[in-house]
C-alpha cells in the first residue's frame, strides 16, 4: 500500500509547463510541495561538496550559482549524474517528511517533481501526472525561455527521459501543447476529477 496514498506528484520534462499548472493548482487551494525548492536548499547546504568537484567557478558571492553550475552539468552527463547522486537522496527524505504531514489532512496534496523518472523512484506514490508537450514544442520553448540555439536547447531536452516514455508512464496526462486556456481547461478537468474522489472537497 502506498505511503503517500494523497499525493499526486507533477513531473513531465523541462518545457513542459509543470510550473504554471502548480500554479493553476495553487489558485484553486491546493497545497503543493516544490521539490526544485528543496533541491535548491540541500545544494547550499552540500555546497562544500559540488565546490570541490566542479570548482570555485560554480560560485558568485560566496554562493553557489546555479545558472552557472547549469552550464557545466548540462553539457555532460556524468557530471549531472554525480550531482543528482549527491542531490536526490537528500531531496526523497525531505519530501517524504513534508509529505507525511500532508497525509494526515486526508486531501489530496501535490508533489512537483521536475526529474521524478530520472533520479526519485516510485516508491511511496501511486499517483503520477505528467505535464505533456512533444518534443519540437519543448525545444521551442527552451529556445525562448532560456535564449538558447537549438542546438543546445535540444541537448537540455535530450538530457531528460524522452516525454513519450513519460506519458506512457503516467497516471494521469495533462496536455499542455496548446494556450494557456486550454492547460486552464485540462487543469480544470483533473480537479473536477479530484472532487469526485474526495468526498466533501471545498476548492
Amino acid at each position: 500500500m502506498s505511503r503517500f496514498k494523497n499525493a499526486f506528484v507533477v513531473t513531465g520534462s523541462i518545457g513542459s509547463g509543470k510550473s504554471t499548472f502548480i500554479n493553476l493548482l495553487k489558485m484553486h487551494g491546493f497545497s503543493c510541495i516544490d521539490a526544485d525548492t528543496i533541491s535548491h536548499e540541500e545544494l547550499e547546504k552540500c555546497g562544500d561538496e559540488a565546490v570541490a568537484k566542479f570548482g570555485g567557478e560554480i560560485l558568485s558571492c560566496g554562493k553557489i550559482d546555479r545558472k552557472k553550475l547549469g552550464n557545466i552539468v548540462f553539457n555532460d552527463k556524468d557530471k549531472l549524474k554525480w550531482l543528482e547522486n549527491l542531490l536526490h537522496p537528500r531531496i526523497k527524505d525531505e519530501i517524504e517528511r513534508i509529505c507525511l504531514k500532508f497525509e494526515d489532512k486526508n486531501m489530496p496534496y501535490f508533489v512537483d517533481i521536475p526529474l521524478f523518472f530520472e533520479g526519485l523512484d516510485r516508491q511511496g506514490f501511486e499517483n503520477i501526472v505528467v505535464v505533456y508537450a512533444p518534443k519540437n514544442l519543448l525545444i521551442e520553448r527552451v529556445m525562448k525561455r532560456n535564449e538558447l540555439d537549438f542546438d543546445k536547447a535540444r541537448k537540455r531536452v535530450n538530457l531528460q527521459m524522452d516525454i513519450e516514455k513519460k506519458r506512457k508512464m503516467a497516471d494521469f496526462v495533462i496536455d499542455n501543447s496548446k494556450n494557456l486556456a486550454n492547460l486552464e481547461n485540462e487543469t480544470g478537468k483533473f480537479i473536477k476529477f479530484l472532487k469526485g474522489k474526495y468526498d466533501g472537497i471545498k476548492i
